[in-house]
């Protein structure tokens, strides 16, 4: 029997009571456990909310303290994008700058132990983004230890067709990210990565050609099924009944919504329930005033995860006209539910629904978005009984390939992959998504 694997997991965010990037870090981390022997590595603003969670420092995580260079970083982030939540392409820079000393004191702590062969392989798990380099790559590939990079996701262009929606956002830098794909860091890293795994197929067509032997194409998001349980399909009777979940800021698309909605919502043939809060939240109830559709549009404001579950487990379906996401993570929440969704046909939302398991509507301009999303609410309106199907077939996808287990499993076998010196590559998705069904782009 082979033995398990030693396995040192690093990522900067990892965090049980958070959402978004730091739950990614920290499920993915424990998940791999059942695999290998993990011990993660993370930083120390985590530290409160692991040790809670029953893990024992120094025997299964030790923390970081790179705040003396992280936080004057992070206040600058947040002081150049105004504390508005935008200018996400402005934080990733100064993440940029900030996290090579993380992982600078990484090796100085496990340096010894990775060069007396103390483990088998590194991973870095966060963050997330393609731009951050990750100098460990290179002292791993000279202590001759394997070097796993990713999931890596992020950069998505913006539809050119909204660039009102990106001036908005505040991301003026975004007109510049290409540039980092040549800069020095970011090229010695995945030259020195054993394997890298791509969250997206927009990344995975950014990592350069000599290197598609090493890529791997796994979207990084995943669910707990204990807490996403399966809805019970059967719908209620009345007017159809969707959910839009999200900040309420323009690229995701709420204002489309109620407006491609206002027949529908007008007629009584649609409710829609609006979790979320942002900016442009108050403009959104003005806006179904306006339209005379404010009775059937009921907007929940900011709501605690698990309230969101129940507010969404009561609708038929998701419906999400969002323009740019990386990850759509909240598609794959509502596919774990047995909830369909609808979807612009863009990046990562798209990428997650196959056939049968929701609709896509294509991209286009803001008038084009809203005459599909219209001309599709009113066919599932006038045929409800297409909903319970495709949801039954989004929870199936959901089980067979985007649990925290599966995700593990999945992982795992790049670890083998890579330890057995390459060969033959597993094939990790049991649908198109795979790979090889984007290897040319």
């Amino acid at each position: 029997m082979q033995p398990r694997r030693k396995i040192l997991a690093i990522a900067e965010a990892a965090n049980p009571d958070w959402v978004s990037v730091p739950l990614i870090g920290w499920s993915l981390s424990q998940a791999l456990k059942a695999h290998c022997d993990v011990h993660l590595v993370t930083q120390i603003r985590n530290r409160d909310a692991i040790l809670a969670a029953g893990l024992i420092e120094g025997q299964d995580v030790s923390f970081i303290d790179s705040e003396a260079v992280a936080r004057p970083l992070w206040a600058l982030g947040e002081k150049l994008r105004m504390g508005e939540g935008k200018g996400w392409t402005t934080l990733q820079l100064i993440n940029a700058i900030s996290y090579p000393h993380f992982e600078r004191l990484i090796w100085r702590q496990f340096g010894d132990a990775l060069r007396e062969g103390q483990y088998d392989l590194v991973h870095r798990i966060t963050p997330l983004s393609p731009t951050i380099s990750s100098p460990l790559a290179a002292k791993c590939a000279r202590a001759g230890v394997p070097f796993v990079l990713g999931p890596l996701n992020g950069g998505v262009p913006w539809p050119k067709e909204f660039d009102a929606e990106r001036r908005k956002e505040k991301e003026w830098l975004s007109y510049l990210r290409g540039a980092y794909k040549a800069l020095p860091g970011r090229t010695r890293s995945l030259r020195h990565a054993s394997a890298i795994i791509a969250g997206s197929r927009h990344t995975a067509s950014e990592i350069p050609s000599n290197l598609a032997e090493r890529r791997f194409y796994l979207p990084e998001n995943a669910v707990d099924l204990s807490k996403f349980p399966a809805r019970s399909g059967a719908r209620a009777d009345g007017p159809l009944r969707a959910v839009f979940i999200g900040r309420m800021v323009p690229y995701k698309g709420p204002d489309m919504l109620i407006e491609a909605a206002a027949p529908l919502l007008a007629s009584g043939q649609l409710q829609i329930e609006m979790i979320g809060d942002g900016p442009i939240l108050p403009n959104l109830k003005a806006l179904a005033d306006r339209l005379g559709v404010a009775e059937a549009v009921n907007f929940h404001g900011w709501m605690a995860h698990g309230d969101v579950q129940k507010v969404a487990g009561q609708t038929d379906l998701l419906a999400f006209p969002s323009i740019r996401e990386f990850g759509g993570g909240v598609v794959l929440e509502a596919m774990a539910m047995g909830l369909p969704s609808l979807i612009v046909d863009y990046a990562g939302p798209a990428e997650l629904l196959t056939d049968g398991t929701g609709w896509k509507v294509p991209m286009g301009s803001r008038d084009q978005i809203i005459k599909g999303f219209r001309t599709k609410l009113t066919e599932l309106a006038s045929a409800p009984q297409n909903l319970a199907a495709a949801g039954h077939l989004a929870r199936q996808r959901v089980e067979r390939d985007f649990t925290w287990a599966q995700k593990a499993a999945q992982i795992s076998q790049i670890y083998e992959w890579v330890l057995a010196g390459g060969g033959a590559k597993p094939v990790l998705l049991s649908d198109d998504h795979r790979e090889g069904a984007h290897a040319a782009e």
